[in-house]
Formats: C-alpha cells, structure tokens, sequence
C-alpha cells in the first residue's frame, strides 16, 4: 500500500523509546513522521542528527518529530542517547507500520536484491491527514526543505 495526500494517515501505536507511541498522541499538532532504515548507519545518523538540530524550528511551527525503523527499542534508545535526540523513535520491528505506508521496498545494491525501508518522510497534519510526502529522500538538506513545509 502507498499513502497519498489528503487521506487520513493509519492509526497506530507500536513501541518506542519511552515506552510506546501512537499517533493520538500527536492529535492537535503537526507531525513529522520519518521512516530510516536502521540506526547509527551514516546515512541515518546525518538524518537524525539534522531533525535534532532542527528542532527548535519544527517545535516553532507546531510540530513534532516521530523516528521509525525496525531496529529494536533498545536499539533506539542506544541511538537517541548517544546523538541526543531530542524526540522520539518507534520500534516498527514486525514492520507493519512500514507496510501502511509502503515504505517496505524491494531495494538492489551491487546486484544483490533484498527488502528494507525506503527512507521517506511523511508530513501530517493536526487532524492526522497526510499533507505531504517525501520518498526515496536524500539526507543532505532535507531537514530545511521540511522546515519550509511546515511554515
């Protein structure tokens, strides 16, 4: 399945770093939902470090961060205390919010064909309505290109 603008984003709760989260907790403000293939890698760890670094700003618009992968929540919390991120990170590990919002692709790398995320950031709104969708995203700016949507 693929998630489009303007549909509601599926509900859902899974484990996190803090004990579990859903997206009733974020009713009322935007949030910024980015999807990463798996923690301390360099590609994922540019792009957190961006989203912490940034965060001041997307707390000024109203918004919030929520950090998914399927690495475990020990895992997440490894990662969140060594790089001091100040939001949180959900445990998709059985991938099912991942299937919701098809970000679980066939990938190919030296010709070797496997499964995994597609790094992709989702943008809700306050009434949990999709409004805008970042796939296959390239770390370098992306931080500041979110930013300017939620603005």
């Amino acid at each position: 399945m693929t998630i489009e603008i303007g549909q509601p984003a599926p509900a859902f709760t899974l484990p996190a770093d803090d004990g579990s989260v859903s997206l009733a907790d974020y009713a009322g403000r935007k949030l910024v939902l980015y999807f990463y293939p798996k923690d301390d890698t360099s590609g994922c760890t540019m792009e957190a470090k961006d989203f912490r670094d940034q965060y001041a700003a997307v707390a000024a618009a109203g918004a919030d961060v929520l950090g998914v992968s399927r690495d475990s929540v020990a895992s997440h919390c490894r990662f969140k205390a060594k790089h001091a991120l100040p939001f949180r990170l959900a445990a998709d590990v059985d991938g099912t919010l991942c299937e919701a919002f098809g970000v679980w692709v066939e990938k190919s790398m030296y010709g070797r064909k496997y499964f995994g995320i597609e790094r992709t950031t989702v943008l809700i709104d306050e009434t949990g309505v999709v409004r805008r969708v970042w796939r296959k995203v390239k770390v370098k700016g992306h931080a500041d290109e979110v930013i300017g949507a939620l603005t």
